[in-house]
């Protein structure tokens, strides 16, 4: 059972007063009218790609495996559009963790709730097939005010941030577990709970297979959505949070559970995931993390894509 981190004095001492700092100065931005913060967050992303600009190349590299035939033009603009995203990221994980209830039900609309009722209706745990969007922490939020569920994550380095993202993302949901944690997860879907997964990151070679991924042949899967499918027996419902154009908004859109979900091998469970990850990520292209470094771990042999 993952051991959560909870407040204790030692967040006190003067190594975390920077942290502390951006904390104050984050909580105090993000009570600002949205419309402002939409207008400094963009502003921000855009400002950062000056000193960002291996972020910047990884992003580029990113969309030209995944969109070989998206013109040049395109793609930058996407680019900026995508750093955009970045500033806002920002300003969305404050909104997440300090906005009460209301402020968030104001500004963020879900749509599909019945396709997670219908999954209680059938008394199935879910798995919640969310993607690493700028907008992850926000919409992680969102979702839980409907439905509290349970939260996958990697801990934090900083324990002081450790502390405060599960502080956050406590607000609206039950629990969370380690990512490691695969025991604790099967376990919670077979008590009908929700868990939030994101299948959608490399995460090394050790638990991963090689599966499609747009037009990377190769792109390293965790078998970890195969494993949870297999013995939870969950409903496999992805969701996506977008924000909404000229600081309107955001919505959360909740998609039918996947039906034809194969669980004959780890290959084909990957290449399902991945096709679901794809639709994912066309619902807000601009808003996806391209500039994490997605196939950075090769098959044997094959040299780097980066």
């Amino acid at each position: 059972m993952t051991q959560l981190p909870s407040f204790n004095r030692s967040l006190l001492h003067p190594r975390y007063w920077l942290t502390w700092f951006g904390i104050g100065l984050l909580y105090l931005l993000v009570l600002l009218p949205y419309p402002v913060i939409y207008r400094l967050g963009t502003s921000l992303g855009r400002f950062s790609m000056r000193f960002l600009k291996r972020r910047v190349v990884i992003a580029q590299r990113n969309l030209t495996l995944c969109f070989p035939d998206m013109p040049q033009a395109e793609r930058d603009a996407l680019v900026v559009k995508n750093f955009e995203s970045v500033g806002m990221g920002l300003f969305e994980t404050g909104m997440a963790w300090f906005w009460p209830d209301w402020r968030i039900k104001r500004w963020c609309r879900p749509e599909g709730l019945e396709h997670i009722q219908q999954a209680r209706d059938n008394q199935q745990g879910v798995l919640l097939i969310g993607l690493h969007f700028l907008t992850l922490e926000l919409g992680a939020r969102i979702f839980g005010i409907y439905n509290p569920g349970i939260g996958v994550y990697r801990p934090h380095d900083n324990k002081l941030l450790d502390w405060l993202q599960t502080w956050g993302r406590m607000r609206s949901n039950k629990s969370m577990l380690d990512r490691k944690d695969i025991k604790g997860m099967i376990r919670a879907l077979k008590q009908g709970d929700i868990i939030w997964y994101a299948p959608d990151h490399d995460y090394g070679p050790r638990s991963s297979v090689f599966a499609p991924l747009f037009a990377v042949d190769n792109a390293a899967t965790t078998t970890g959505s195969y494993m949870l499918a297999r013995m939870g027996k969950p409903a496999i419902i992805p969701f996506a949070p977008r924000r909404l154009p000229d600081g309107q908004g955001y919505e959360l859109l909740i998609q039918p559970a996947v039906e034809d979900f194969p669980l004959d091998s780890e290959l084909s469970a990957a290449t399902r995931m991945n096709q679901v990850v794809e639709h994912g990520i066309l619902l807000a292209p601009d808003q996806y993390m391209w500039l994490h470094r997605r196939f950075k771990t090769r098959p044997e042999g094959e040299p780097s894509l980066y």
